[in-house]
């Protein structure tokens, strides 16, 4: 195993501060997802997301230029949000 895949298994967070200005979509502990780029995370995963997309039930909702989320409100973070078939 490369290094640099070796160390993304051992700290995750590493491999999220790479895709910064990549598209990923998060999900909240209140199941409402935000879909947009990210332009900046930092070691407590608080993100801010340019041309965020708000979805509840799958289904967009509202649209946002830049948005601010609280890193403990996070369920989940998808880093390939283009295998999630209902956001497309």
């Amino acid at each position: 195993m490369e290094m640099s895949a070796v160390e993304s298994v051992r700290k995750p967070i590493n491999r999220l501060f790479r895709s910064n200005n990549r598209s990923i979509v998060v999900r909240l502990k209140n199941n409402i997802e935000y879909k947009g780029n990210m332009i900046h995370c930092d070691n407590y995963m608080n993100l801010i997301l340019n041309n965020a997309m708000e979805y509840h039930n799958h289904k967009p909702a509202m649209s946002y230029g830049n948005i601010f989320i609280r890193g403990n409100n996070i369920l989940f973070i998808c880093l390939e949000p283009d295998k999630l078939d209902y956001l497309q």
